[in-house]
């Protein structure tokens, strides 16, 4: 089969690899219908990512069709179109019970980028995403098999076109755990630092659950003003004036309910930052949580999405504390979202596919992460069609 592979820094190619077998008994194959690149596997192409190897596949947002299925699987059948979680879980863990779905004790044991070596830890593995997180191959490619079938996918209606769902694999939940996890509802303000595909759905599902301020930042112009068209936000771009004063300004000089950090580790720093984590000093810029900590009121929640790895400093921890901030963050847990978010596809309230810029055959994939990284031609959001 063809497949997006790994080998080295912004060097990724389509080469023909072994079609993928069933492991366990409860695994399927799958074929690919719809794929994309994620903001996340930015990060790996720019070799960022610690433990990611030469032909790795990446991609973790994809859906398809059933082609085989192992004797365990009892949830789907030959022929099943179905959208696959990023998130790999077994589905009867204590976490998975408790719908920590990205904290699954099994899929991944002992493994994960926490450095205190000390904390008692163990991510879920995740579909084409570095051998820290299990080395599971990913779905850019024609075929992927797909482990824990039983919990993970979902089956999609042929009612709906593939880009109205694809998103439910990774960017939809994500945003919608975010906007959960700061608590959003009628008449909520918030920023959310960061327009690119998660920030895209967190300002979507803001405005799904009433949000009536939202304030979002960024540096690319294009794509403020995408969401400035299409989610009525109030663009603040900080190449141009500090966010966080903007933000206070207009919320009677309170700060907004909540901030979503839909940025990451890999936010624009200052110079001292880029040159401590060159050094590996520090493992990630702090500016878009300083600005987060800054923009939210007294008593406010920072909820973070967005890929955080290693140290930071400059955190202003005792900001946060004076300002009696709630902090929430991590992986999503996409199975516990899918079905309520499908819903909210069928009946015509979120339109994921909106965001999409791109389209492009999985034989030009390569173009499509270099077209994405660089931010060229507006790019958004780029689907690969096997």
């Amino acid at each position: 089969m063809l497949a997006l592979t790994y080998h080295g820094s912004h060097d990724v190619r389509v080469e023909r690899v072994p079609d993928p077998i069933l492991q366990e008994p409860d695994d399927v194959i799958l074929k690919i219908t719809a794929t994309a690149i994620c903001g996340s596997d930015l990060h790996l192409y720019r070799g960022k990512i610690p433990e990611v190897k030469d032909g790795d596949i990446f991609g973790h947002e994809f859906m398809g069709r059933v082609i085989e299925a192992g004797p365990e699987v009892t949830h789907l059948k030959k022929g099943d179109r179905v959208v696959v979680p990023f998130v790999i879980a077994c589905g009867q863990c204590f976490f998975c019970e408790k719908q920590l779905f990205s904290a699954c004790e099994t899929t991944n044991p002992d493994r994960g980028a926490i450095l205190n070596k000390k904390s008692i830890h163990s991510m879920a593995a995740l579909f084409g995403f570095s051998h820290l997180y299990g080395g599971i191959p990913g779905g850019q490619a024609e075929y992927v098999r797909v482990p824990k079938a039983n919990v993970g996918p979902i089956k999609i209606p042929d009612t709906l076109a593939d880009e109205q769902v694809l998103f439910l694999s990774d960017i939809l939940p994500t945003g919608y755990q975010a906007i959960v996890n700061a608590d959003v509802g009628p008449g909520s303000s918030i920023a959310i630092f960061g327009a690119g595909p998660v920030g895209l759905m967190t300002a979507a599902c803001a405005r799904l659950r009433g949000a009536e301020k939202i304030f979002m930042v960024d540096h690319h112009p294009y794509r403020l003003e995408f969401a400035r068209n299409t989610y009525e936000v109030y663009p603040i771009n900080f190449d141009e004036v500090d966010p966080a004063e903007v933000i206070i300004e207009n919320t009677s000089f309170r700060g907004v309910d909540a901030v979503i950090d839909a940025v990451g580790f890999e936010a624009k720093g200052s110079t001292l930052e880029t040159v401590m984590t060159n050094l590996k000093i520090e493992g990630s810029s702090g500016q878009a949580l300083r600005q987060c900590i800054a923009a939210v009121r007294r008593g406010g929640t920072v909820s973070v999405p967005g890929v955080y790895a290693g140290f930071i400093h400059g955190f202003l921890f005792g900001d946060a504390f004076e300002k009696g901030l709630t902090f929430k963050m991590g992986q999503t847990h996409v199975q516990r979202f899918l079905p309520e978010l499908l819903g909210y596809i069928e009946a015509g309230k979120l339109h994921p596919n909106e965001i999409i810029s791109h389209h492009l055959p999985l034989s030009e994939a390569a173009t499509g992460y270099k077209i994405f990284d660089k931010k060229e031609e507006d790019c958004r959001k780029v689907v690969l069609l096997p």
